[in-house]
């Protein structure tokens, strides 16, 4: 008889009746202290998708969002630096608000697309797994800081400090994907189609909030846009030297 205290997908792996994986799906140690939930998020992430998946906490989930705000907000300071000014505050408050309401936005379509894929998920874990997956990208952010520094305070031009900002956050949001894949894995969903999917639908807000609350990088005469535009025809007149 199984040992009920195994996760499925582990017993399945240990059996080869799956291939191997490179999560192991097995209960957390040391509860919410954030030095031990950052731990996990980073070393050993199964855990913290099994932990998640079956008794999420609101202190291990509260730990992760706290970690994130202070990291988004540091890094926002460090994209800040580069016009000073208002921009101190306005960086890392417009960052953190981006990044927060591109996730609520997509929440909802997020569960319908894992529900679709045949995973058994509640709204509550799943929106706990992607604080986690914003933890992670901020932590990626925060240990590109410094060599986003360097460049911001080594040159003026603001289309390329702009597209390596971006690029930064790709890197982040590529490894932020994979601890989705993990659920999507654990939960023995049909195929990840429906996640590369969604992770589509989520790359597209993330990138037209950041023409929502331009500028982010560089400065404007008002602190909000007051005219509409795709984020397409924002990094077009940026790069073309018409900023709007």
């Amino acid at each position: 008889m199984p040992d009920p205290s195994i996760p499925a997908p582990s017993r399945q792996r240990a059996t080869g009746t799956v291939p191997p994986s490179a999560f192991t799906f097995e209960p957390m140690t040391g509860g919410g202290r954030p030095a031990a939930a950052l731990d996990t998020l980073l070393k050993r992430p199964g855990q913290l998708i099994h932990q998640l998946h079956h008794e999420p906490s609101w202190r291990l989930v509260g730990t992760l969002a706290a970690v994130t705000l202070l990291c988004l907000t540091l890094y926002g300071l460090t994209v800040g630096s580069f016009s000073g000014g208002v921009q101190w505050v306005a960086a890392p408050l417009k960052i953190v608000a981006g990044t927060a309401l591109s996730a609520l936005i997509c929440l909802p379509s997020l569960y319908i697309f894992t529900c679709l894929s045949g995973a058994d998920v509640r709204l509550r874990p799943l929106a706990g797994l992607l604080v986690a997956v914003l933890c992670l990208n901020s932590l990626l952010l925060i240990g590109l800081a410094p060599v986003a520094w360097v460049f911001s305070q080594s040159s003026n031009s603001v289309p390329f400090i702009g597209g390596l900002h971006l690029v930064f956050w790709m890197i982040g949001a590529v490894f932020a994907l994979r601890l989705l894949a993990g659920l999507f894995e654990y939960v023995r969903a049909n195929g990840q189609g429906y996640l590369y999917l969604w992770f589509a639908v989520f790359l597209l807000v993330c990138l037209q909030m950041t023409t929502a609350l331009r500028p982010i990088v560089g400065t404007a005469d008002t602190f909000v846009p007051t005219k509409k535009l795709f984020f397409l025809s924002h990094w077009s007149n940026n790069l073309s030297g018409d900023p709007q």
